[in-house]
């Protein structure tokens, strides 16, 4: 097992709320990129690249994907698919690790669903399987490991053009601060403040927000 530089789930919750917020402040479309369901947090970049984690307790959760470009690791079906040789991404993991994405690996096989990385959080350390190849988890460039990253995606998505509405100003510094200090218990007058100005659906961003109080 190889030790890995992560940040803690509870770090990357307030982000990934914010972004969900956010997202879903646009409508249902814009909401399945990135939402928590409770036992699962879910991220894509729209252009088939992806990360999930899965949470089997507050202290353990195993965070999962594949970008689509850069993944060179070729897991299960994906090494014959391919035509490559296979990266074991489970390899000398403990069995909680499997168990707790089973319905991944059952994806794999049935839906042509591919993983190109899977690492494991337990009680506040990251680790993966020893292999050499790029497993793209570097060039998914997930918006959640950076206070920085995560605020530039939320700028861009305020400020486009969407659904025939003009391109809008920049948001308030101070409302994304505001934003990020209480997700995922975000405030209503937080929400109207950022998101009702533009038209857009505050109720939708807060119970989105507020998914990300459950873990499993």
């Amino acid at each position: 097992m190889r030790e890995i530089e992560l940040p803690r789930p509870d770090t990357m919750a307030p982000r990934w709320s914010a972004l969900a917020a956010v997202l879903a402040a646009y409508g249902p479309r814009w909401a399945e990129s990135a939402y928590s369901d409770g036992s699962t947090w879910h991220y894509d970049d729209g252009g088939g690249n992806w990360a999930d984690i899965r949470f089997v307790s507050d202290e353990r959760a195993v965070l999962l994907g594949h970008d689509h470009e850069y993944s060179t690791t070729y897991f299960r079906a994906a090494a014959e698919y391919f035509g490559q040789p296979e990266t074991d991404l489970l390899a000398g993991c403990p069995p909680w690790w499997a168990e707790a994405i089973g319905d991944y690996l059952e994806r794999i096989d049935t839906h042509g669903m591919w993983i190109g990385f899977i690492y494991g959080y337990d009680c506040g350390t990251w680790t993966r399987a020893d292999y050499s190849a790029d497993d793209g988890f570097t060039s998914l460039n997930l918006p959640l490991l950076d206070d920085r990253l995560v605020l530039r995606q939320i700028v861009d998505q305020l400020t486009m053009s969407v659904g025939g509405r003009p391109a809008a100003a920049d948001p308030d510094p101070r409302d994304l601060d505001r934003m990020l200090a209480e997700c995922p218990d975000l405030s209503a007058d937080t929400a109207q403040a950022l998101l009702g100005g533009r038209g857009l659906d505050v109720d939708a961003a807060l119970r989105a927000a507020q998914q990300f109080r459950r873990r499993g």
